[in-house]
């Protein structure tokens, strides 16, 4: 299986779990990797027939704007469940950052996967 990568991703959106951090957007940053087969597009050099990074970097954005997490957890969480029944992922990997959120550390966050990679 073939992966499709988008790489430094900022996403504005509001997230925490303190109440300061409810009056404020604060930028997230994730790194993606999207499992498919990219021999057809490639074939065909038909756009349609891969993952389009674009309209899935925008709907990243969209989500980061209309919903509200205490929990980087929830919102990878919810966002990986979004991606994959929007866009028909078989598996992904999800890596989010929250920069700045401990003073010591660039970035704290999480790395899931979900889905089946499967296999070319």
């Amino acid at each position: 299986m073939d992966l499709v990568l988008i790489e430094a991703l900022k996403v504005d959106t509001v997230i925490g779990v303190y109440d300061w951090e409810r009056t404020l957007t604060q930028t997230l940053v994730l790194d993606l990797e999207l499992a498919t087969d990219i021999r057809p597009a490639a074939a065909d050099d038909d756009l349609g027939k891969t993952l389009n990074y674009a309209a899935i970097s925008e709907r990243i954005n969209a989500f980061g704007a209309e919903h509200r997490f205490e929990l980087v957890e929830t919102f990878a969480e919810r966002l990986a469940e979004t991606l994959r029944q929007e866009f028909g992922i078989a598996w992904l990997r999800l890596t989010l950052r929250k920069p700045g959120a401990v003073p010591a550390a660039r970035a704290v966050g999480v790395r899931i996967e979900r889905g089946e990679r499967g296999s070319s």
